[in-house]
């Protein structure tokens, strides 16, 4: 009996060689399924791997540019002051300073 018998128009199928057939078939299909799947299974995990340290990396500079931005945050708040006290102590000065930065950015952005 062949895998695949000729088709022979007008007569009927047996049903017990369809069957084997299918079930051949299918088990094939499964070997072939089963051989892909364990050839692939290495790159996908270095795939997995290498995007564990991608997420790794990503987190240890968002840790960085946060703690970054928290030093930014406190040299700001440490110049504001700073200027704050020098206002307080020397307010001519200071406004001949503004009133100087303001005329030299004036004639800087005027447009001739």
């Amino acid at each position: 009996m062949e895998p695949f018998e000729k088709f022979t128009p007008g007569a009927k199928p047996n049903p017990g060689t369809l069957a084997a057939n299918v079930d051949q078939v299918s088990a094939g299909a499964h070997t072939t399924i089963d051989k892909v799947a364990d050839a692939a299974r290495p790159a996908v995990d270095q795939i997995a791997s290498g995007a564990h340290q991608a997420v790794d990396t990503l987190a240890g500079a968002a840790e960085t540019l946060s703690t970054k931005g928290d030093q930014l945050k406190e040299v700001q708040a440490r110049l504001m002051e700073e200027a704050r006290v020098y206002v307080r102590e020397n307010p001519v000065t200071s406004l001949g300073i503004a009133a100087g930065v303001g005329y030299l950015l004036s004639r800087l952005f005027s447009s001739r």
